[in-house]
């Protein structure tokens, strides 16, 4: 079955700015399925469109079958979802917010309890509990989130950014448990997220987006592999003027004396690279081998880094932020 089904959507803001422009996919039942991109992407907007919080400009949605659109209200009933920003209120209990959130999201009376319990259970919160939110850590307070989204049951559980602003050990928390949701209650779980290991360590297929549209596709095996070899980081002294032969690899990205190489084998490339820069007259400075990685893939198919294209959105977005207060 169909957890989620996107057909042509498109979201215009004004003057004339696509923040998503002409995007289809499906998701299936049970599946974690990622939407991969930098900040200005478009992802936060899909999520949005899906969820029912903004209108699309065109296009169409289903929710297990159901129109988005005709059968809103049932289609809320069968979806969770965690914001970027922070939902929970810090002057309440963690048992506090779960509540409100069970009567919000219409869980019956007697059932309330025993599901708070399930999700504190599930979040590893049950020992504070009755603890104010805001005396909770960052970890702490995104796995209450999670729960408050989960404690409905939902089919279709949606999470922006889910692990932004975290420290390493609170991410892999927050991962583990998203795991345990997915496999244990059978729940399909839609990630945004512009963090590449978060992406390659939770989904099951991704879609890279890019300027609104999704440029690529697939499971994180199959996008890694599509990107032909290893990449070799290279430090030059100066800037390259002259090209790399074929035979030894393919500059995919250069920037000030700083150039990116994919090649077949970068273990065997590495000394005919030296060699082939040393007779240019250039030093090698520094060199690192990487294997195939996701920022690799989203480099090959978008020609920049993922945090150089955030750079570029909020330049954008500064742009016209200048264009409105000027006009």
């Amino acid at each position: 079955m169909t957890a989620i089904e996107v057909t042509n959507l498109v979201k215009t803001y004004p003057p004339d700015v696509r923040a998503v422009d002409g995007v289809s996919f499906a998701v299936d039942d049970g599946e974690i399925f990622g939407l991969l991109g930098p900040n200005g992407a478009g992802k936060t907007t899909i999520i949005k469109m899906i969820m029912g919080l903004t209108k699309p400009t065109s296009g169409s949605i289903k929710i297990c079958n159901l129109d988005a659109f005709s059968s809103s209200s049932q289609v809320r009933q069968l979806m969770g979802y965690v914001p970027q920003a922070i939902s929970a209120d810090g002057d309440l209990t963690g048992y506090e917010n779960l509540l409100i959130f069970s009567k919000l999201f219409y869980v019956q009376k007697k059932d309330r309890d025993s599901r708070i319990k399930e999700a504190l259970q599930e979040m590893e919160l049950t020992e504070r509990a009755n603890d104010l939110v805001k005396h909770y850590s960052g970890g702490m307070m995104r796995r209450l989130e999670i729960g408050e989204a989960v404690v409905s049951r939902p089919r279709v559980l949606f999470l922006d950014e889910p692990s932004i602003g975290l420290d390493p050990s609170s991410k892999r928390q927050v991962w583990a448990h998203i795991k345990r949701l997915n496999k244990e209650l059978k729940m399909t779980v839609f990630i945004t997220t512009h963090d590449m290991a978060e992406a390659d360590e939770l989904c099951d297929r991704i879609a890279i987006m890019n300027h609104g549209r999704f440029v690529v596709a697939g499971t994180p095996a199959e996008l890694k592999r599509s990107v032909g070899g290893d990449m070799l980081s290279v430090k030059l002294s100066a800037q390259a003027g002259a090209s790399l032969p074929e035979d030894i690899g393919k500059v995919v990205h250069s920037t000030d004396g700083s150039i990116d190489i994919l090649t077949a084998n970068g273990e065997t490339a590495i000394p005919r690279i030296v060699g082939f820069y040393e007779q240019s007259g250039l030093h090698v400075l520094s060199m690192s081998l990487n294997k195939p990685s996701l920022d690799d893939v989203f480099l090959k198919y978008t020609k920049v880094r993922i945090e150089e294209a955030e750079s570029l959105s909020q330049a954008r977005q500064a742009r016209r932020s200048f264009m409105r207060h000027a006009g």
